[in-house]
């Protein structure tokens, strides 16, 4: 793979940007639609049944196409396809990424090291299937005949987010009469209450966990074994038929009591956060059934076509990520609200945090240098309606600009009423709200008095971008998922930042495991951290 490295603030579409925006930066949105009456039309792109408006945003055709050559000049493409390729874009652990791999038809050809990984993929697709089947007719039995009726999840990271966000978003489709739960937080509360009504005769354990050595999922998942040997009288015979395992280490595996028949594989090249379609959506495939997962797998699948295919102009993720540099880079914005009018959608805010500030949250470029530009905004959000009635003041009002992704979608999973007419009437009211605002001439000729109009108006300007979808299924999620992890490579790509690495999190990890005996001896231990640390830990030691 070969990369420009050109510094990105030297790269000739970067600097004519900066120029550009000191131009256009005070534009309204209200004259950018008063002078061109075709924009709304214009500036939209359709993908897969997904319907892209971003003509509510803070840009021009010239900006569009600055921020186009601003991609190509970063070799977008080649990096696009060199990551379909399998080469180890992911430089700092020599590995490739894909992702894609896990949802590509049976037939398809990708090369990791001179083997195709594909066949390998379905063979752990056809396996999961099998037995999410048996659990699901109830042919897999407990250690006392009994089928199962309740599936935990024990993992964390990726492990967890995925399978979370991806339950929550399809439990219309899933087995009513089943209880899904999670287990993730090294507190010991998140697992109290996860078995807290649950029989144990009836419940089976999916450990999440590559290595098996993750410090909370280990944690948690001795915890659950404690739990199912304490129902059966410690019979280490009852761990084979209530957990099996997501992982790579047959060992470890092996050594906690799980049956390596029941262990589910997925690879290195596989990131924690880019993972939900591999086997650590086992529970997804439990909770739907075979047939939905791998609809939701064809969802990927056609974003991933698209992505890899389509002309930058009309490529949704491109185009998205691109608009998010132009706002974090150039508007110096460094939020973006993501806003599902979709209650199922709960956790899908939740689960594009990890997606992508784990992914861009990154200070130093692939050469090693310190980039010097801004990386990485902070992305959160709550389903609508609820989130007008909390946060939404700050967007409207606010002295900060926080560009907004509303996703809806045309037809309700629960039609009741006039309920969907209304939530998407709150969409649209919303966005037009947030460009236009409310100008002091317009709050005067409604009446408002004059010592009120300073707080009746509103500046709009404040950008936003609408995502239609035609219903919520497990094809149309996959697709919405696809969508934001290639947006997030191409930031990364502009950013010239390695997106599959997140070193980040393992400083914290390293210091845990050297403070936990500390807090654990029975005698008071020489501490050697700075001040503040110790007198936490002498602290907590006292009240324990």
């Amino acid at each position: 793979m070969t990369t420009d490295t050109t510094p990105l603030a030297h790269q000739p579409a970067w600097k004519a940007l900066k120029d550009h925006h000191e131009k256009i930066r005070n534009l309204h949105l209200r004259a950018l639609f008063a002078d061109d009456p075709g924009r709304g039309e214009r500036m939209t792109a359709e993908a897969g049944g997904i319907y892209l408006d971003f003509a509510k945003n803070r840009i021009t055709d010239q900006t569009l196409e600055l921020l186009l050559n601003l991609a190509r000049e970063c070799r977008l493409k080649d990096r696009i396809d060199a990551m379909f390729r399998g080469e180890k874009i992911n430089i700092t652990e020599e590995r490739a990424v894909l992702h894609t791999a896990l949802r590509a038809p049976v037939d398809a050809e990708i090369m990791v090291d001179g083997e195709n990984v594909v066949p390998h993929v379905h063979e752990v697709l056809d396996r999961m299937a099998r037995f999410c089947d048996r659990v699901r007719d109830g042919d897999w039995k407990g250690h006392t005949g009994r089928p199962i009726r309740n599936v935990i999840n024990v993992g964390i990271g990726g492990s967890d987010l995925g399978p979370v966000m991806a339950y929550e978003a399809l439990v219309h489709y899933s087995r009513r009469d089943m209880v899904f739960r999670f287990v993730s937080n090294v507190d010991g509360t998140d697992f109290a209450e996860a078995v807290q009504d649950l029989d144990a005769a009836e419940t089976l354990f999916i450990i999440s966990s590559k290595t098996f050595t993750t410090l909370e999922t280990m944690t948690n998942a001795h915890t659950a074994r404690d739990w199912i040997l304490a129902a059966f009288s410690d019979d280490d015979k009852a761990i084979a038929r209530h957990f099996v395992a997501v992982s790579t280490n047959s060992e470890r595996v092996t050594q906690f009591g799980i049956d390596t028949d029941n262990m589910f594989e997925f690879w290195d090249w596989v990131g924690g956060r880019y993972s939900m379609d591999s086997a650590i959506g086992l529970s997804t495939m439990l909770a739907v059934g075979p047939d939905r997962f791998r609809e939701m797998l064809s969802g990927f699948h056609q974003m991933d076509e698209h992505f890899r295919t389509a002309p930058f102009e009309k490529n949704l993720p491109v185009l998205m990520g691109l608009l998010a540099i132009w706002y974090n880079d150039f508007f110096g914005a460094q939020t973006v609200a993501v806003l599902p009018y979709e209650q199922y959608l709960k956790r899908f805010p939740a689960y594009l945090q990890q997606l992508t500030m784990e992914s861009n949250g990154k200070h130093t470029t692939l050469e090693g240098d310190k980039t010097p530009y801004e990386t990485g905004p902070i992305y959160w959000g709550e389903p609508g309606t609820n989130g007008q009635h909390s946060f939404y003041q700050l967007i409207h009002q606010g002295t900060r600009l926080i560009p907004c992704d509303f996703i809806a979608f045309m037809k309700t999973l629960n039609p009741l009423g006039r309920h969907h007419d209304m939530l998407m009437a709150n969409v649209f009211a919303q966005t037009e709200a947030l460009a236009f605002g409310k100008t002091p001439e317009e709050a005067k000729a409604e009446g408002i008095s004059e010592r009120l109009i300073p707080h009746r108006t509103f500046e709009g300007n404040r950008p936003s971008n609408t995502i239609l979808l035609e219903r919520l299924t497990p094809e149309s999620l996959g697709k919405l998922v696809a969508l934001y992890e290639h947006s997030v490579f191409t930031q990364g790509v502009i950013w010239n930042i390695n997106s599959f690495d997140q070193w980040g999190v393992e400083l914290g990890k390293a210091l845990a495991q050297r403070i936990l005996p500390e807090l654990e001896s029975r005698e008071a231990p020489e501490l050697k951290h700075d001040g503040s640390t110790n007198a936490l830990i002498r602290r907590y030691r006292k009240f324990k």
